[in-house]
């Protein structure tokens, strides 16, 4: 709890199972309530090493359902334990969840109802591994998006991610695409309805174990990003009436 407010976790999985403890082990239980993991049909030991490490909320997909269905699983079950801090925290070790203590703060000292955990600010996306390339389209994205949307965020694309309960029964996420794309719609939504966002400055991690989109993937994000951020920007003019803005 931090103050009467009940903060839970989330955890998006797919074949996690060599990072897991590793992310469980640092997350900070005299603050976080409860821990939710969804396990998208992973081809690994996930599942088994959730239990080993007694996480009591455990969601199995049987098909896989992609990174945005995973989320919607996870965020579903949060608001059904009536969860009023929610954070996204990927399993594959690239977020430290020894950020989760200032998010929380943030949140339950009423400054931002969202918190993102960013790679940007500062200097650390490089220096921790983050290709060229995928830092030249972030940098192209958000300044696209910033403009689009009618907002300033340093990046849209951080998987770090903290919501108040009160947005996300606000928005329609149940409606948004269920691969990668999920995440910036989610954004879009927040900020069509007049909601906050805070940024945190979070340290970047690459390496072998840790999930990442390959090329033609990212390629496909992108082109989903700037529909997105069109569809927001034309929505908001009143020439679109789009199913996730209601």
């Amino acid at each position: 709890m931090y103050k009467n407010k009940k903060v839970v976790v989330v955890l998006p999985a797919y074949n996690a199972a060599a990072t897991l403890a590793k992310t469980y082990a640092e997350i900070p239980f005299d603050m976080v309530d409860e821990v939710i993991l969804c396990d998208d049909a992973s081809k690994d030991n996930t599942v088994e090493t959730a239990k080993e490490l007694g996480i009591k909320h455990i969601i199995t997909h049987e098909q896989n359902k992609g990174y945005g269905g995973n989320q919607k699983s996870l965020y579903n079950k949060a608001l059904e334990l009536n969860g009023d801090i929610v954070i996204m925290l990927h399993p594959d070790y690239q977020y430290t969840p020894k950020l989760i203590p200032s998010m929380v703060n943030i949140i339950g000292e009423d400054l931002y109802p969202v918190v993102l955990g960013s790679r940007i600010l500062g200097k650390g996306a490089l220096k921790g591994g983050m290709p060229w390339y995928k830092f030249i389209a972030n940098r192209g994205l958000t300044l696209t998006q910033n403009i689009l949307v009618n907002y300033k965020l340093s990046e849209y694309h951080t998987g770090y991610r903290a919501f108040s309960g009160e947005v996300l029964r606000s928005i329609n996420f149940n409606a948004n695409n269920d691969d990668f794309v999920f995440d910036n719609e989610m954004l879009s939504q927040i900020i069509y309805k007049g909601f906050d966002i805070g940024e945190v400055t979070c340290p970047t991690k690459y390496f072998e174990e840790a999930s990442s989109i390959n090329i033609p993937r990212s390629i496909k994000y992108g082109l989903g990003v700037l529909r997105v951020s069109f569809s927001h920007f034309f929505n908001k003019l009143g020439i679109l009436k789009s199913e996730i803005y209601k």
